[in-house]
């Protein structure tokens, strides 16, 4: 089974849409939703929070602490004014997109 490559920048599109449909996720519905490992990409999570793209909370669960993430009016105008265009001029590669003989 063969894994492809997901470029940084789109990982952080799709943190920020999946925010946007849902409006709160739990971190392990977000990583779930996103496909992500949350080991291997806590640093992109914690860069987009310390730039406001997005909002982290915990809040008190019984004896645990759940931690949530938001998007922030800052995150939604990103994702429109620079993710959408940038996928737009360098789509994403799928399986259906590629064309015989091209890289």
């Amino acid at each position: 089974m063969s894994h492809e490559y997901r470029d940084r920048i789109y990982i952080r599109k799709d943190i920020l849409i999946a925010l946007t449909e849902i409006g709160a996720l739990n971190q392990t519905a977000l990583t779930s939703r996103c496909g992500l490992n949350i080991m291997a990409h806590r640093d992109i999570l914690e860069g987009m929070e310390k730039k406001g793209f997005i909002r982290k909370t915990e809040e008190a669960w019984g004896g645990k602490k759940i931690i949530k993430y938001m998007v922030t009016e800052k995150g939604i105008h990103v994702c429109k004014q620079v993710l959408e265009p940038y996928e737009e001029l360098f789509p994403r590669n799928n399986k259906s997109n590629k064309v015989k003989g091209m890289f």
